[in-house]
């Protein structure tokens, strides 16, 4: 597999490359095979303690080895493989030792890095390409709109066709659907991540570290494990902020709980139609004028 130099490296170019060269790459994509088409030589053990993944590779990177911890799950596995892979290939990855990355839990958890931390953005980069590569958006695209509405038991069905974790379907599921959802990630009822497309979703208030709200149905429906409850009702306000005065629509409430006492919560909003949204507009600029009259 030739990616020409590898262009700019960013990770969307080279995912799109890798694409257009194998149009029809199986799903869940062999990432192994993927890996010995770009010169890894070979994916061995990683011994070294309290880390996850590591690539070994020469000045020219014209070759590469890659070494997984044997220890974590065969999804967590696949993802530390296809992370190192992008170290390998994105041309401005500078490891801190010559020849060497050596990436840790936390390292294959990072999707945002402070400005300047150059060592942050490579990780943050790595992770975009092994998502991109594992989770192709074509691919979850058409399967997303094949299988109709939102609906959190989608994820586990969606988690084993494409070898990756929850998690990882989760974050790629609320990004890509073309309904507007976000899943918010809980354990024993506090937050510890939410994922959406912030382009169109509007503002989660609730951030991460803080109590699933009181009058989520979280905290009143029956939870039984690995079974998604029915989409309830749920105000909009109490997880969400309006934004430049628009009006949020409707929104329900689904929870998936899991094990260890962690839930997925997906909150689904229906989108306003456009002659609705223009009479609320209207409506408010209506009360605007007359605010500022009765202020003369």
């Amino acid at each position: 597999m030739d990616l020409d130099g590898r262009g700019s490296g960013s990770p969307d170019g080279l995912v799109a490359k890798i694409l257009q060269l194998e149009p029809n790459l199986p799903i869940p994509v062999p990432i192994e095979d993927v890996c010995q088409q770009l010169d890894i030589e070979k994916i061995a053990p990683l011994e070294t303690e309290g880390f996850e993944g590591a690539l070994l590779t020469d000045i020219a990177r014209s070759r590469g080895i890659i070494l997984v911890n044997q220890q974590a799950s065969r999804q967590r596995k696949r993802f530390t493989i296809a992370h190192e892979l992008g170290h390998f290939l994105i041309p401005t990855h500078i490891p801190d030792v010559e020849g060497r990355f050596l990436c840790s839990r936390h390292d294959l958890s990072r999707m945002s890095g402070k400005e300047g931390d150059r060592r942050a953005r490579m990780e943050v980069e790595a992770n975009r390409f092994a998502s991109l590569l594992l989770i192709p958006p074509p691919v979850l695209k058409r399967e997303v709109r094949s299988r109709g509405r939102p609906d959190l038991q989608q994820i586990p069905q969606l988690h084993t066709k494409f070898d990756v974790s929850k998690e990882a379907i989760s974050r790629a599921y609320a990004t890509y659907h073309e309904e507007l959802v976000a899943i918010v990630i809980a354990q024993d009822g506090v937050v510890r991540s939410i994922y959406q497309d912030r382009m169109r979703f509007p503002y989660v208030h609730v951030r991460p570290g803080q109590r699933v709200p009181r009058r989520s149905a979280f905290h009143r429906v029956t939870l039984n494990q690995g079974v998604a409850t029915t989409p309830e009702a749920c105000p909009a306000e109490i997880w969400l902020s309006e934004k430049n005065g628009q009006r949020l629509g409707e929104m329900t409430e689904q929870i998936y709980p899991q094990a260890n006492k962690f839930a997925l919560i997906m909150l689904h909003l229906a989108e306003l139609d456009e002659e609705e949204e223009a009479t609320e507009r209207e409506i408010r600029k209506s009360w605007e004028v007359g605010f500022r009259s009765r202020r003369r």
